[in-house]
């Protein structure tokens, strides 16, 4: 009876030493997980690769601090905002429609630097058309609403001589065209640092966490980061069909470069509404 014993024990150790040798990894490697809980940190940051570009992002709280990698569209990074935060979620929507959600946990020690996330991540949910809109099809609707004569009204901020106007706003299919002007009445050139879409909570209740969701574009017409003293500049931003829950509104935000001539433009739904349909090319 204790030989058998034996014999167990060292089967089981033989499995044991298998087992977790396959599952030592190095920990600057890049990891391909199924969890989908991470933990970050306050002091390193974590970068999230995805298969496709990423199209919004939505953080539980604002104790977590996001940003796509400069340069590039399908890399988020991640770290935390304050040390010990209570423990909240991530959703991410990437172009093929795929939606990705996180679970975050605060760990100073150990969090994870680099998640390389696969097709398909846990708890993810098709939203659409797995076919990305190629971007001959997209410059060619920007361009007819770029050209186009009907325009929106009462959309514009007006201040330290610049002038940001949401002047037009299409939809064919599935991608809505916003078209913005910008001008410039001052002497000063405006270098342009960022001018971003958000989805925004009307009001922020006391105690409670402002939820923000940002919304990429899938291609910009006419794209520049400068307008020149007494000029003005008109852009199109093809972006992925959407409409803005009750108490939300959407923010397009023009922030300068080196400067502080920012400018914010809000929208609710029922000025969404007022969108013309693009014809068929």
């Amino acid at each position: 009876m204790k030989k058998m014993n034996v014999k167990v024990t060292m089967v089981v150790l033989f499995f044991m030493t298998n087992v977790f040798g396959q599952l030592q990894v190095n920990s600057n490697d890049f990891y391909k997980i199924k969890q989908d809980s991470l933990a970050i940190a306050y002091s390193k940051t974590t970068n999230i690769v995805f298969p496709n570009s990423i199209l919004s992002v939505d953080r539980g709280s604002s104790d977590v601090l996001v940003q796509k990698a400069k340069g590039v569209e399908n890399i988020l990074q991640i770290k935390a905002a304050q040390h010990d935060f209570t423990e909240t979620n991530l959703t991410v929507v990437t172009a093929d429609g795929q939606l990705y959600s996180f679970v975050l946990n605060y760990d100073e020690k150990k969090p994870l630097l680099n998640l390389v996330v696969g097709q398909k991540a846990p708890m993810s949910e098709h939203l659409g058309s797995t076919e990305i809109e190629n971007e001959a099809e997209l410059k060619s609707y920007a361009e007819v609403a770029f050209y186009e004569k009907k325009k929106l009204r009462n959309v514009k901020d007006n201040k330290y001589n610049i002038k940001l106007q949401l002047n037009g706003l299409f939809i064919y299919e599935k991608v809505m065209y916003y078209r913005i002007k910008i001008a410039n009445n001052s002497n000063v050139n405006y270098d342009i640092s960022q001018l971003r879409f958000f989805i925004r909570d009307q009001k922020k209740a006391k105690r409670t966490a402002s939820q923000e969701i940002e919304i990429s574009p899938l291609y910009i017409y006419n794209n520049t980061e400068l307008i020149e003293g007494k000029s003005e500049v008109c852009l199109v931003f093809a972006l992925p069909k959407f409409t803005i829950p009750d108490r939300k509104y959407l923010a397009i935000q023009l922030m300068e470069e080196q400067g502080g001539r920012h400018l914010e433009l809000q929208l609710k739904n029922k000025k969404l509404m007022q969108l013309a349909v693009l014809p068929a090319l």
